[in-house]
């Protein structure tokens, strides 16, 4: 499949049942969902997109699912909505000072109240919790995201700087405890989706597709004067300000490379990229024949979602659907590297591994921070982040503390570049 032009596709999608061997892990299966039983589940960041929309999820699961846990970091309004309507056993408030706002008497009767992120890691470690969602968004995701690990869960990871930062320590603590991961970002949920059309042997490469943001069509002269209310504003999905602004850079598209790189284990030069602005196939994924199995669905959050929750089993749900009487075009152009660099810093950090990742997500994060706030131009989002990667003091074989000062390290980089 050459992705150096644009070109057409004609899909012809057929239902493939999975056989023996077909998964890229070596990870027992999922057990079918107990006839009649309800599993608990403890949604991270329930407040943001991801959240919200798993809360619709659980509430159309007919009882197969309960809402166990909601963890929000401070947006205690909308917590205490979700709680009188979920019912939880528990939520959690990572920030203090924004719990010092809440009372335990605004929370309905037997739901109890924990502030902190120690208090998080405890209940996300229970016994009685089954399922956790991670959709904290950003680099603060993976302390929870790793305490489920490390306590054998089945993790339904919408957090992808989990594995951006410490891909491979995660993956061996998965396979040390038994935990299972599976993907939510709905490129990687397609690729899960489309691999059990074949075995890890057959596959050539892995494509994951970009709506191309906002600015797909904008020049160099337009993006370096692009503010923060354009950048916004998205044209197909509806997230929060931090994963919106990496679409309109690519730079979303750079982080869910290193994520495929160590959640389906392959190389850097097995990945590519296709920009698709209908947003309707997810990602691809090519077989050593040249068959191309795509996964096709309106953007909607919630049917990732409800995949990773009742895999390996499909039931109906709540998300939209095609109408199949209308017309539907797909587009397909790879991405241009000189007005769009941060796919080619993905590609760089995936195939280095070690602490690229982590180096190239704090300093992105920051970077987008100081957009959001006026002190840095859009075009300096990518600058910043790829000066900061190259300066860094690589280790191809870092421990989480090395990764968490790297993290530190790197943010403080790009508000002394902000400060020049």
């Amino acid at each position: 499949m050459e992705v150096s032009g644009v070109q057409t596709y004609n899909f012809t999608v057929s239902a493939c049942p999975p056989t023996a061997g077909s998964r890229m892990d070596s990870s027992p299966p999922v057990p079918t969902l107990p006839s009649g039983g309800s599993l608990n589940v403890a949604v991270l960041g329930s407040t943001g997109s991801v959240g919200t929309s798993t809360i619709e999820v659980v509430a159309a699961s007919r009882g197969r699912f309960t809402p166990f846990l909601l963890a929000a970091h401070s947006n205690v309004r909308r917590l205490v909505e979700q709680a009188h309507a979920c019912r939880p056993r528990h939520v959690v408030v990572v920030d203090q000072a924004a719990a010092a706002t809440l009372d335990a008497a605004d929370l309905p009767a037997g739901t109890r109240l924990a502030v902190g992120p120690e208090a998080l890691d405890d209940l996300v470690q229970s016994p009685e919790v089954d399922r956790v969602v991670a959709a904290i968004a950003g680099a603060a995701g993976l302390r929870s995201t790793w305490a489920a690990v490390e306590a054998g869960k089945t993790v339904a990871l919408a957090n992808k700087e989990t594995l951006v930062m410490a891909g491979p320590l995660v993956m061996r603590l998965a396979a040390r405890t038994g935990a299972r991961i599976l993907p939510v970002d709905s490129e990687h949920s397609a690729i899960h989706q489309a691999l059990r059309a074949g075995t890890a042997s057959e596959v050539e490469r892995i494509v994951l597709t970009a709506s191309g943001g906002p600015f797909r069509t904008w020049s160099a002269e337009q993006l370096a004067a692009a503010t923060p209310e354009q950048a916004l504003r998205h044209p197909t999905w509806s997230m929060g300000p931090k994963i919106t602004i990496d679409s309109a850079t690519m730079m979303n598209k750079a982080l869910e490379l290193i994520e495929a790189r160590w959640l389906f284990g392959l190389p850097a030069e097995r990945l590519a990229v296709l920009v698709h602005p209908q947003s309707v196939v997810h990602s691809l994924v090519e077989f050593v024949d040249g068959s191309l199995i795509a996964q096709l669905s309106p953007p909607d959050m919630k049917l990732p979602i409800q995949y990773a929750l009742f895999y390996p089993d499909r039931v109906p749900g709540v998300a939209r659907r095609f109408d199949h009487a209308r017309p539907l075009a797909l587009e397909f152009e790879p991405p241009d590297p000189v007005r769009f660099p941060a796919v080619r810093l993905g590609h760089e950090a995936a195939a280095r591994g070690g602490t690229a990742g982590a180096v190239l997500n704090a300093a992105n994060e920051e970077a987008v921070r100081g957009f959001l706030e006026g002190a840095l131009a859009f075009t300096d989002i990518a600058a910043v982040s790829e000066r900061i990667l190259g300066e860094h003091c690589f280790q191809a074989d870092p421990a989480l503390d090395d990764i968490r000062r790297l993290d530190a390290w790197a943010r403080q980089e790009v508000v002394k570049w902000a400060c020049v």
